[in-house]
């Protein structure tokens, strides 16, 4: 297959890549000596980290009621990597647009791990990645902790965590300032999961460890003041890989896959084997938010990477997400060294329901939408009661050209009707996870939908990065506003809304 040129093929076809992209000025050189996909096109890293600018072109008018920030984390590799490279083995870059009084101000920071300050001291990688092989010789882990996955605001401060569980880091909410590792609050682990969740009600933050090592999984809430309210161990069977938590008004909600490693096979070789295994359950664990004891469900066998949110109506618990059962894609032999890495990259799944009974132990699951969906959020405000809305990014199949994970448009569903609106981000830009905005002063008397949806996008015919604004109520007729960064920026993972009532006090 010839290779074809950036404009119009920023996701090359097949892992031979070398050549396939023009030079970007502002990425490292090293990457063209590297023939891996997720480190070209839009996934190419830049030297642009610690960035802040003012007078944005903006075209459109950015709402006066918006306020606060639009954050997103995400892969940004500085030293060339020692093995072959994984996006989740990027150093995090945290990008930040601060909106007050219809003004917008752009910032970004490398989140500066124990791992990334190590190799930038001796010029060099000195943690393999995620594809191994792993070092257990190395301190805390025996691959690279990047912190590169999620943001969220607790307390004051960002925090910043990982895919596979590790040392979250706190940044300032304001300039992005490198603040440290996050002090641990556990008795039990000083890690947490890649997706922890903060009651905007509450301003409880709820979260999870997971090891190879018992306890498997370990369970928390840390109090609005940041400290440890309460913590305990979750007896698991073997180890597993749970990606994130959610919650209700009364409960915690923890997640128990049927897609784990062969920690033998880890320990003695260095490799991480992931199965699927498709005659085991999906389990929801649902546990009192300050409690102890777990009542397990068994589904019908997937994966779970997000949820959008969850809630109670009488004896039932409504958990709406985005559902897998295809979570290991087989590899294509052509596309080479990398075609696992590749394989498990491309997300299938789509918008779903599950219906617990507390009482009866009764499950009762089904399909909302059959669309290739994901990264899906809501309205933060209703995390724990009953929402009907969620955003999700549309995500090309591998027989329409999703070749690497890429985001072609924003998705909004209403969850009651199955019914959903679409905007396209256009031929050659991708889009990034978007998180909903409440208007300032928003509360749960507001309408649920009655704010702002915000995104990153590329454009990689100019490489040209920018934020696109939306009617949270009607996506379908374009973005509000658009206001143009000051540089390209890097594709990411999560996205994150952080209100100005809580960064600007």
């Amino acid at each position: 297959m010839p290779i074809q040129s950036p404009e119009n093929a920023p996701f090359p076809t097949t892992t031979k890549c070398l050549g396939a992209f023009s030079q970007l000025e502002d990425a490292p050189q090293w990457i063209y000596e590297i023939d891996n996909p997720y480190l070209h096109g839009v996934y190419a890293p830049t030297n642009n980290i610690d960035t802040h600018a003012t007078n944005l072109e903006i075209e459109g008018e950015i709402p006066s009621d918006m306020y606060g920030a639009y954050l997103r984390n995400g892969p940004n590799p500085r030293q060339k990597p020692s093995s072959s490279y994984h996006p989740f083995d990027g150093d995090g870059l945290v990008q930040g647009l601060y909106f007050k009084d219809g003004q917008a101000t752009y910032r970004s920071s490398q989140i500066q791990t124990a791992a990334l300050l190590r190799e930038q001291r001796e010029h060099q990688a000195i943690w393999p990645g995620v594809m191994g092989t792993f070092d257990f010789t190395l301190p805390d882990f025996p691959i690279k902790d990047t912190s590169n996955t999620d943001i969220i605001w607790h307390n004051g401060r960002l925090i910043t965590l990982w895919y596979n569980a590790g040392i979250p880091y706190t940044l300032d909410p304001i300039t992005l300032e490198n603040l440290g590792p996050l002090e641990s609050p556990s008795q039990l682990t000083r890690k947490m999961s890649a997706h922890s969740r903060v009651d905007w009600q509450t301003g409880e933050m709820f979260f999870f460890d997971f090891g190879d090592t018992p306890p498997y999984m370990t369970y928390g809430v840390l109090g609005a003041d940041g400290k440890l309210k309460h913590e305990c161990p979750i007896d698991l069977p073997a180890p597993r890989l749970p990606h994130e938590i959610t919650f209700t008004s009364n409960h915690a909600i923890l997640h128990d896959h049927p897609l784990f490693h062969d920690t033998h096979v880890l320990r003695h070789h260095g490799r991480r084997i992931i199965r699927f295994h498709r005659d085991m359950p999906t389990r929801f664990g649902l546990i009192p938010r300050l409690g102890s004891q777990v009542t397990w469900f068994e589904c019908e066998p997937c994966y779970v990477l997000h949820t959008s949110n969850a809630w109670e109506e009488g004896d039932w618990v409504i958990i709406d997400g985005c559902r897998s059962t295809n979570p290991i894609p087989n590899a294509d032999p052509e596309e080479g060294a990398l075609s696992h890495m590749l394989a498990y990259m491309r997300l299938e799944a789509n918008n779903y329901r599950w219906r617990l009974n507390l009482c009866t132990g009764e499950v009762r699951e089904g399909p909302i939408d059959d669309l290739n969906s994901e990264f899906n959020k809501s309205n933060q405000l209703f995390h724990g009661v009953k929402t009907r809305y969620a955003y999700h990014q549309k995500i090309p199949l591998r027989h329409e050209g999703g070749h690497t994970l890429r985001f072609t448009g924003l998705i909004k569903y209403d969850n009651e009707t199955g019914t959903r609106q679409e905007w396209d981000y256009g031929p050659g830009v991708f889009g990034s996870e978007t998180p909903f905005v409440p208007k300032k002063g928003a509360d749960r008397s507001s309408a649920e939908d009655d704010g702002y949806l915000t995104t990153f996008v590329t454009d990689t015919r100019s490489w040209r990065s920018s934020c696109l604004i939306f009617d949270a109520r009607d996506i379908t007729s374009g973005p509000l506003a658009t206001v143009r960064l000051p540089h390209r920026i890097p594709y990411g993972f999560h996205g994150w809304w952080a209100r100005g009532e809580d960064i600007y006090r």
